[in-house]
């Protein structure tokens, strides 16, 4: 499985890519449409749930989104396995949360600072109240350590899987959740006695 790379494309929506003898749904661009539908119907909210972790806001986390699903719409002819569609998405919406954390750093060290929104009702909805010291704790570790147990615990991903993802080892994988979940522990003040 091989998920690309998303990235910016000079052709519009309606225009096709360049046909690189990857599969095709079935041709018409009404299949491609109900088949990016489809995974968009199915797998939406747990991508959006994944992004609002990382990211800390519904608005961003749901641009990051629909980034995604733009790009897969954009780049369907060159998978060379429609069934890699949904790794594509995943990849995507963990390459844009990431994007927009680095924008956000480069923007803290000229002085502007990121002021996330209030958490909507939306949000509240999704994280109940006792869980949002977690999540404000998840987004103070490092970003590798945070990623790893987002994919793990929020999309129940396998180490492998992970691993793939992030560019490393498995092994890696596991030691970088064990010292992010002490890390945690260590924030939320547990095992402290």
């Amino acid at each position: 499985m091989e998920p690309l790379s998303p990235e910016p494309s000079d052709e519009g929506p309606d225009e096709p890519a360049a046909d690189s003898g990857a599969p095709a749904v079935s041709g018409s661009s009404a299949d491609l449409y109900a088949s990016v539908g489809q995974l968009f119907g199915e797998h939406r909210a747990g991508l959006l749930r994944l992004a609002v972790v990382l990211v800390g806001d519904q608005r961003t986390a749901e641009d990051v989104v629909q980034e995604a699903f733009i790009g897969l719409m954009r780049h369907w002819s060159r998978l060379r396995d429609p069934g890699s569609a949904q790794a594509y998405v995943r990849a995507a919406v963990l390459n844009g949360a990431r994007g927009v954390l680095r924008r956000r750093v480069v923007l803290a060290r000229i002085g502007v600072r990121h002021e996330p929104p209030i958490w909507s009702a939306e949000s509240a909805a999704m994280f109940r109240e006792d869980r949002r010291e977690v999540m404000a704790a998840l987004r103070r570790l490092a970003p590798r350590r945070q990623q790893v147990l987002v994919l793990r615990y929020y999309l129940d991903l396998s180490d492998g899987e992970i691993a793939d993802m992030l560019g490393i080892t498995p092994a890696t994988v596991r030691s970088t959740a064990t010292r992010a979940l002490r890390a945690l522990a260590r924030q939320l003040g547990e095992g402290e006695e």
